[in-house]
């Protein structure tokens, strides 16, 4: 017993996590260390500890194992390996197999021998750096994983657990596994899955798990175990693509019921403050975490106080640089909330330097799913985190037309929340016109409609019914004109 308690202590120990970036010709140093930092919130949010890092400037991210030969070396050290790749077919297989492992890896790994040669300039350098950063006896040996801030193809992944001795992830499997721990919902969790099992396909090949499994009484091998676990993905994949269907026509079903209602979507970088915003909005208990990723399932809630005609607000999944085409492609009914609204409002957290490409990633993301000219308000959040010179710079910096509207807040201030809820009022009574209608006392059920989706600027009576001064949508108005008449 107290053998097994060690080891569950053991493993429910917090990793620790040494990073690798890849300095590309196109990308400054600015620009490096700010995907370095997201990557750490990244690793972080993902539960493992952040001991060091690893740079290195490169021509491409395509040589076969990443990084030089002498940056791969001193990587080895922070984790305890031997900073050489393990040949990567260690016992006979037969020359199909071999074959189809050479066909599987010739797109992998064409051009490596070139991306090598190009490295030759930089490993002077590597071994200056390495020399003048020498690890302490305490850094030594300290990781117990690497993670590298880019994507990797299968025989990179491979080459680099063969030099380093430890599990290796790439950008995507870190945005992956945060999603897989974070969706709630069973939409959320089906598209997870489905991103997931597309990412691990192409990554079987490197498990050397691909025995042939003889047929019964033929000649030749039978199906692979590596053949029959793709198969079983495949398979697996186009069942729960089935099943997010069904869920999509529900979805759907509850989306045309609102289609006489006006919604309106929050959007923007992960951990922007959507969901401060939304709680803010609409005093609704939903998710507040200061974690990247903390929302990913639509929550849609009126606006509060309650509004004539009503709003909905809806909180959607954050975006992030290099987000995965799989999990975009997975989001897609999630981000149709985006789609399906009558104005987006783009939050940004304007305290962060890098805002500006956040928005870029968002406004890029959001053109993807075909939601690129809905009208749109930009918020810039977190003002109270910034000086009234700096408030003044970014307020003049985008008082253009890009949006229909910008407004500068602070979720923690009512004024600012109020005068966001009155531009968003706004914008949809400029929409509005005002019209008299008679509504005869033997109308049942119309006054309740009336005032469920138009605003009541005066009424008056007499014997045979009441006259109602209103504010609506022209679809809204003949709509209720329709039962009057």
């Amino acid at each position: 017993m107290n053998e097994k308690m060690g080891r569950m202590s053991i493993e429910t120990k917090i990793k620790n996590a040494v990073l690798v970036g890849l300095q590309l010709p196109k990308m400054s140093t600015q620009e490096l260390d700010g995907s370095l930092q997201e990557l750490t919130r990244l690793v972080t949010t993902l539960g493992y500890n952040v001991v060091g890092q690893l740079t290195q400037k490169r021509s491409t991210y395509r040589a076969a194992a990443v990084l030089g030969e002498g940056k791969l070396k001193e990587l080895a050290e922070w984790t305890g390996g031997t900073g050489k790749i393990a040949s990567m077919v260690d016992r006979k297989i037969t020359k199909a197999e071999a074959k189809r492992i050479e066909e599987a890896g010739a797109d992998e790994d064409a051009g490596a021998e070139d991306a090598d040669a190009d490295e030759e300039n930089f490993e002077a350098e590597d071994e200056a750096v390495a020399e003048a950063g020498a690890l302490t006896e305490d850094q030594k040996g300290s990781a117990q994983i690497v993670i590298v801030d880019s994507d990797l193809s299968p025989s990179q992944l491979r080459n680099l657990e063969s030099a380093t001795g430890v599990t290796v992830l790439d950008r995507t499997g870190v945005i992956i596994e945060i999603f897989s721990r974070h969706a709630r919902t069973r939409a959320a969790r089906l598209q997870v899955e489905i991103a997931k099992l597309t990412y691990v396909a192409p990554r079987l090949r490197e498990t050397g798990a691909s025995e042939d499994r003889q047929g019964g009484g033929g000649k030749g091998a039978g199906e692979s175990s590596l053949e029959l676990d793709k198969r079983k993905i495949r398979d697996r994949i186009k069942e729960l693509k089935t099943e997010l269907a069904s869920i999509g026509n529900e979805h759907q079903i509850r989306r045309a019921r609102r289609e006489q209602e006006n919604c309106v979507a929050l959007v923007g970088y992960t951990n922007a403050g959507k969901s401060s915003l939304m709680r803010a909005m609409t005093g609704s208990e939903v998710l507040v975490a200061d974690k990247l990723f903390a929302t990913l399932d639509t929550t849609i809630r009126p606006l509060y106080p309650e509004s004539r005609p009503k709003v909905l607000v809806s909180d959607t999944v954050g975006f992030i640089k290099k987000l995965p085409h799989d999990l975009v492609a997975s989001f897609k009914s999630t981000l149709d909330e985006a789609l399906h609204a009558s104005l987006l409002l783009f939050v940004v957290d304007a305290a962060d330097p890098s805002f500006r490409s956040q928005l870029e990633v968002t406004q890029s993301v959001l053109a993807e799913v075909g939601a690129k000219d809905i009208p749109s308000l930009l918020v810039l959040n977190k003002r109270d985190r910034l000086s009234e010179a700096e408030q003044t710079e970014i307020k003049n910096e985008f008082s253009d037309k890009r949006f229909s509207d910008t407004v500068m807040i602070s979720t923690r201030n009512k004024d600012d929340l109020k005068l966001l809820r009155d531009k968003i009022m706004s914008y949809f009574e400029s929409h509005m016109v005002d019209e008299d209608l008679f509504v005869p006392y033997s109308a049942k059920g119309v006054i309740g409609e009336i005032r469920a989706r138009m605003r009541v600027l005066g009424e008056t009576y007499d014997e045979k019914g009441v006259t109602l001064k209103v504010r609506g949508a022209p679809e809204a108005l003949a709509h209720v004109k329709k039962h009057l008449s």
